[in-house]
């Protein structure tokens, strides 16, 4: 019969003891019988004969509960044993409140110092006191950590869990129990375990409070989460980052107002645009040679430039007033550039009364020191203006940070022109279900929790720590390879470092990890430098962030132009998915791969691996049936006798003859006309007044429907602006993209708005 319970929590302690290993002694047994008596109460032991090892515990097992170290051995090194000391200082780097008890079979006064006796919780006399009462002692203190450490709606959860109630209202698998009564229900249950139909519930359960009216545990948690996250108020979105945009937007932005947005925007921003009926004014942000979209120039946040812009715009006459409502823009970007928030926020404030930073791909900021003014909710929220401006974060908890997909906030700092909390609230409910699924909120909540205290700067530092490591491996990797006039792939960060005294560059795979962990001055795009390939940034303005790792297939020149052979980065990406390793995005010349708190120690080495192995493979030019069976199965006339360096050397010949990069280029540094807003531009294609076009009939027409190409998911027309001629640049990237697709099947760009038809892309432009 399979299992039908839920899961139950055990006690769990970590005992630090040398004696553990030779239980003959008399000190020796009485840890043992310590053990024991743990034993016989439920609680599981983890058993360390070292400081070493106990500091490996630490750091692998989060489930530990208590930590017991034995002491006596500190009184043989004036002031504490050193190796103890260290394993204590790590317990408090990574936990502030967890029962900490340290041991001693004698008296020492001189092994308890000031600094121990402040990172312990208690002192217990091993040969005094017996162990059932030791132990009792222990887990009275376990049971005081453990109420205190959730956070108010998963304890409100777990609390309702216990009540294993009868209901009569939805959801209507009861649960879980109507997923038993059949077989494939059946597995359904089971994979997932009961207790997550248990917790999901209907509305109904006063206890948990309202996610709609923001009463009770739910309130609590949000406002639990605006504390850790520095607002003055928060809300949990269930609907992702997407739909926190979107009901900023709508509560911010009135209809037919002036909307600043950023060009790099997510489509949430798009549809943002229709849903509150703004009329954009783009900021236009900079573009480098391996087709990353970059910051925005400072020059583009001046009041007189913006001044400017608003007065000419082509929509003018159609706008409600004269001046902006509202201003958006994307920080940190998906590649990870971070502005300065602060002069982005001080510039902008002179255009704008609302500012929002879409902050989807980086929650974590405020939580470690490198990214000290580059992120919305900066310092104390009592000490904001309250005659500056309203200012919005919208952090995806799911993306991250730890939280179950979808989890999501929105932070707000109230200012001039503050929407009050009854009113926004109206714009919230329009993007959240009625039926929320309580294991999202509980999730989101536990991410906000994760991050309190000292496990906020201990878990982004290490993140921090493994993505340098991996970027300096790969650094040395290619170094050595260039030694010998071969090729590798490489990171993409500044190749040296000023040195911290003299100034003079350092090779970055020998700067030392802990400065380039803790000095942000390492990671600057400094104006004119030719790695990062991005024009009118000052100095200060933009940093990179070091989790989100970018490998640069060669290929592309230092001068925008492609050399003589190359690695297109999609054939990178389909033998790393071969492999099991999934990026997270993929353009021209650059695979993108995350950092999070989620990612294994080490795991990276075996990303360095799969790339020594892809070169491997590629110098020898393996045949595709061996090393991407998949595209070949797909597709076996075309790729049935290519090998690995072939299909690389086709694709990068075609990318050169087609002008790839250039017709990029061209589509994202461009704007489109604007002919109408966007809520205009849907409304028509709403009300059939639009027609499906393939390219060649596109020329002129205004689009129904944003074009937004993957990579870089980024839109290069939005609903209501003008596609151009044909031979223009939107027309003609498309139409480079269509052309690629059917040179090289499986591995066809995502054109969103577009319908790829066996004819090509078809296109909704508006009826005349």
């Amino acid at each position: 019969m399979l299992e039908r319970t839920t899961k139950r929590q055990r006690h769990k302690v970590l005992i630090v003891d040398d004696k553990l290993a030779d239980p003959t002694g008399f000190g020796g047994r009485a840890v043992r019988d310590l053990v024991v008596e743990f034993t016989e109460r439920g609680v599981a032991v983890v058993e360390a004969t070292s400081f070493a090892d106990g500091e490996a515990a630490v750091v692998s097992d989060a489930a530990l509960d208590a930590v017991l170290i034995d002491w006596t051995r500190a009184s043989e090194a004036a002031g504490g044993h050193p190796e103890g000391l260290s394993l204590l200082r790590l317990i408090r780097s990574r936990n502030a409140e967890m029962p900490v008890v340290l041991m001693a079979d004698r008296a020492d006064g001189e092994a308890f110092t000031v600094e121990v006796m402040s990172l312990a919780n208690e002192f217990v006399w091993m040969l005094e006191d017996t162990a059932a009462f030791i132990a009792g002692r222990v887990v009275a203190a376990i049971k005081r950590y453990l109420h205190d450490l959730l956070p108010p709606f998963t304890q409100a959860l777990f609390t309702y869990m216990e009540t294993s109630e009868y209901s009569w209202a939805a959801p209507g698998h009861q649960g879980g129990v109507a997923f038993t009564k059949t077989p494939e229900g059946r597995i359904f249950y089971d994979f997932f375990g009961e207790n997550l139909f248990r917790s999901d519930t209907g509305i109904e359960r006063s206890a948990l409070g309202s996610l709609l009216d923001h009463t009770g545990p739910v309130g609590e948690a949000e406002a639990y989460a605006a504390r850790i996250f520095g607002a003055h108020r928060s809300y949990s979105m269930l609907t992702g980052t997407s739909g926190a945009n979107r009901a900023v937007m709508s509560a911010a932005v009135p209809d037919g107002a002036f909307a600043i947005c950023d060009r790099n925007c997510h489509k949430s921003v798009e549809q943002g645009l229709v849903l509150s009926g703004g009329i954009p004014l783009f900021l236009r942000p900079t573009r480098n040679r391996y087709g990353i979209i970059g910051p925005i120039p400072p020059s583009e946040f001046e009041p007189a430039e913006i001044r400017a812009r608003l007065d000419a715009h082509p929509l003018r006459d159609e706008a409600s007033g004269p001046d902006a409502a509202y201003a958006v823009v994307t920080n940190c970007t998906y590649d990870g550039l971070c502005y300065d928030a602060e002069g982005v926020e001080e510039r902008l404030a002179q255009s704008a009364d609302r500012i929002h930073f879409d902050e989807a791909w980086y929650a974590y900021a405020r939580f470690n020191p490198l990214y000290a003014g580059r992120f919305a909710m900066r310092g104390d929220p009592a000490e904001h203006d309250p005659a500056g401006p309203t200012v919005f974060s919208t952090q995806s908890t799911h993306k991250l940070l730890a939280a179950l997909s979808q989890a999501s906030y929105v932070h707000v700092r109230d200012g001039r022109r503050a929407i009050p909390h009854s009113v926004f609230n109206e714009a919230y409910m329009a993007q959240q279900s009625t039926s929320p699924l309580y294991a999202l909120i509980a999730s989101n909540e536990i991410g906000a929790a994760m991050m309190e205290g000292p496990s906020g700067l201990a878990l982004t530092r290490e993140v921090i720590d493994e993505a340098i490591r991996f970027r300096q491996s790969l650094e040395r990797a290619h170094a050595s390879f260039q030694e010998k006039d071969d090729w590798f792939f490489r990171p993409w960060n500044a190749p040296t470092v000023p040195d911290a005294e003299t100034g003079e560059p350092v090779p970055f795979a020998e700067v030392p990890a802990e400065r380039l962990a803790t000095d942000p001055t390492c990671w600057l795009l400094r104006p004119g430098e030719s790695w990062h390939g991005f024009e009118g940034l000052p100095e200060g303005w933009c940093l990179l962030d070091p989790i989100k790792a970018g490998i640069v297939c060669p290929g592309m020149g230092e001068d925008g132009h492609l050399e003589a052979t190359g690695i297109p980065a999609p054939v990178l990406t389909a033998y790393l998915h071969r492999h099991g390793i999934i990026p997270s995005r993929t353009t021209d010349f650059m695979v993108l791969c995350l950092f999070s708190i989620g990612v294994t120690r080490g795991k990276w080495g075996t990303l360095i691996n799969t790339l020594l192995n892809f070169k491997r493979d590629y110098d020898a030019d393996m045949p595709l049936k061996h090393v991407l069976p998949d595209l070949v199965a797909l597709s076996p006339k075309r790729y049935g006798r290519l090998g690995l360096k072939g299909l690389a050397d086709e694709m990068f010949e075609h990318m050169r003859a087609a002008r790839m990069d250039e017709w990029q280029a061209r589509a994202f540094t461009a704007l489109p006309a604007p002919v109408m807003p966007p809520r205009r531009a849907n409304a028509a294609l709403f009300a059939g007044d639009a027609e499906q076009l393939p390219l060649e009939h596109a020329a002129g027409r205004v689009a129904g429907v944003g074009i937004i190409p993957y990579p870089p998911g980024i839109p290069i027309v939005l609903p209501g602006e003008n596609f151009g001629p044909a031979d223009g640049p939107w027309l003609g990237y498309m139409r480079v993209l269509e052309a690629f697709g059917r040179a090289f099947p499986g591995f066809e760009k995502e054109l969103e708005g577009a319908e790829l038809t066996e004819d090509g892309y078809r296109l909704w432009c508006l009826t005349d």
